[in-house]
């Protein structure tokens, strides 16, 4: 794969390998200015790579290094997501500057360049992530449109297609086993939701990181039926990957 070198001195040292990926858009106007910024020593934010939407890949910091591009964030008990990920920012303006879907080309490149970070590191399907997962409360990127079926259907990634679900759905100020269950499940596939039964604003919240990466027809925080099938099915993928 052909890379664009384009150095970051934003980064520092490893202590473990990198056993995750996490997608990022750029959310800025123009990918000129996004490079600027994950190249700028006073940002103090980079990631390893940069996407544009015609499919160029500029390499900013060796995959041996670690970018600052994830913040606070949280995934299976780790807190420290920089400190084992490879970071990819994917040129998009963003729900702030007129969010739209990734071009063709674009994707292709992001396909092919995990392809090629997975060849040289142990990163499992479950694994490959946004960052809305990993900091639900703060990140919305990449987003709805960010087409996930699709990297997985190219072998990235996790993906399902369960049966419809019947079910009244679980929303925000509601309270009991059923909530418990679903904070159970999402902690189970890698979110910070402890369950504690009270469906509260943090819950609302990875409900819709979870429905942004894997039910983005519907991203409104209540956990219907078809979201909790997603759920329960991605559980039973995640354990069989």
């Amino acid at each position: 794969m052909t890379y664009i070198e384009a150095p970051s001195p934003n980064f520092d040292e490893r202590k473990v390998p990198p056993d995750i990926v996490v997608l990022h858009y750029t959310g800025m106007r123009t990918g000129e200015e996004a490079l600027a910024r994950l190249r700028d020593p006073e940002a103090k934010v980079s990631s390893h790579y940069l996407v544009e939407e015609d499919g160029r890949v500029f390499r900013l910091v060796p995959e041996e290094r670690r970018a600052w591009h994830a913040g606070r964030s949280f995934w299976k008990g780790e807190t420290d997501i920089n400190g084992r990920s490879i970071g990819v920012e994917i040129v998009n303006p963003g729900h702030e500057f007129g969010y739209r879907p990734f071009p063709k080309a674009q994707i292709a490149a992001v396909i092919a360049l995990l392809a090629d970070i997975r060849s040289r590191w142990m990163i499992d399907d479950s694994r490959v992530l946004g960052h809305s997962d990993v900091a639900p409360e703060r990140k919305d990127d990449p987003g709805e449109l960010f087409p996930w079926k699709d990297l997985a259907a190219a072998g990235h990634g996790l993906w399902v297609e369960p049966d419809a679900a019947p079910g009244l759905p679980l929303k925000e100020g509601e309270e009991g086993a059923g909530v418990f269950a679903l904070q159970a499940g999402l902690t189970r596939l890698g979110y910070d939701s402890a369950p504690s039964g009270k469906y509260d604003a943090a819950t609302a919240a990875i409900v819709r990181a979870f429905q942004r990466h894997w039910r983005p027809e519907k991203v409104d925080g209540i956990a219907d039926g078809m979201t909790r099938a997603r759920l329960i099915a991605l559980l039973r993928a995640a354990a069989g990957a």
